[in-house]
């Protein structure tokens, strides 16, 4: 059945110059500024609110305010997005420097959910090597699919974007959301390969820089702008990625009999289209059934398999 949520990025949160002189007064101005940041996306109502990566640091801070403000920081601007999330009703992926009880760190993106409880949480895998050095934080070890009221969803942290260990296991667990908090962009390239490897949706919030929403197929479907330094748009979870060979005439043929109850979108170039649910009534996978329809995945899986048959291979 169709399952079309609304998701929202945002790319630009400034906060004013800070002397370092009250660090209480300055986790307290920071909430302030993020509240202001995320009020322009409320009237979309949308059902997930992804923040950038380390966008509450005051870039004014020495080295060493940094540190002093992190530690009167700790929890208390997750805690206050914990409340924020209930009182509006939205899920939100924030992402900070969490604190361990033996003392360690982590840059770690938690999914606050609508009820102000927490869903999960992604810790970074591939640090840059100075967040470990200088900042003593932990490398991540999983890649877990976090279950929220919408969807499954997966987290992937700035660096992370360039190392195939963590793409490869979101290729084999498919998540159908993954949320990007980041300081760097990656190009469309990297954020298309990863949407279109994995067949998951992908959403990008980036500090300073455009925040994207794309598809399962590779395509940017909405993102920011140099006015509007957020997005909101609506993604269809229902979903299922075919390959068009042995399937032009089944997809005909499930058009025929659903109309626009179905909807088969080709971006063209790449052999494959998306199939989307547009009613209440039978899911993608549903009509994927009904039609025998190859998905993109078993055509590749049989592509490799008649390779490798005995004999087919030249000596």
């Amino acid at each position: 059945m169709a399952r079309y949520v609304k998701l929202s990025a945002i790319s630009r949160i400034h906060l004013p110059e800070d002397d370092g002189s009250d660090m209480d007064a300055a986790v307290a101005r920071a909430m302030e500024y993020l509240d202001r940041a995320i009020a322009p996306v409320l009237p979309d109502h949308p059902d997930l609110i992804a923040l950038p990566e380390a966008f509450d640091r005051y870039p004014s801070h020495t080295p060493e305010q940094k540190r002093a403000y992190y530690e009167v920081r700790r929890d208390r601007i997750r805690d206050h997005l914990m409340a924020y999330a209930r009182e509006h009703r939205v899920n939100i992926a924030y992402n900070y420097g969490p604190v361990y009880p033996d003392g360690t760190k982590r840059n770690q993106t938690v999914f606050i959910n609508r009820s102000g409880g927490i869903d999960g949480f992604y810790n970074k895998n591939h640090l840059v090597d100075t967040e470990n050095t200088l900042n003593h934080m932990l490398f991540g070890k999983d890649a877990p699919v976090i279950q929220t009221d919408f969807g499954r969803v997966a987290g992937a942290i700035c660096f992370d974007l360039n190392f195939e260990e963590l793409r490869c296991k979101y290729v084999k667990s498919q998540p159908e959301l993954i949320v990007f908090c980041s300081q760097y962009h990656g190009g469309d390239f990297l954020q298309s390969f990863w949407a279109y490897s994995c067949r998951s949706w992908f959403l990008g919030a980036i500090f300073q820089n455009e925040c994207a929403i794309v598809n399962p197929l590779g395509t940017k479907i909405a993102h920011s702008t140099n006015y509007y330094p957020y997005v909101t748009a609506e993604a269809n979870l229902d979903y299922a990625v075919v390959h068009l060979d042995y399937n032009w005439e089944k997809l005909y043929a499930a058009r025929c009999k659903y109309g626009t109850a179905i909807k088969v979108y080709d971006p063209g170039n790449v052999g494959a289209v998306l199939v989307t649910s547009e009613t209440d009534e039978f899911s993608a996978m549903d009509v994927i059934r009904e039609f025998d329809i190859t998905l993109l995945d078993d055509y590749f899986a049989g592509a490799m398999a008649h390779r490798h048959a005995p004999g087919m291979i030249e000596p």
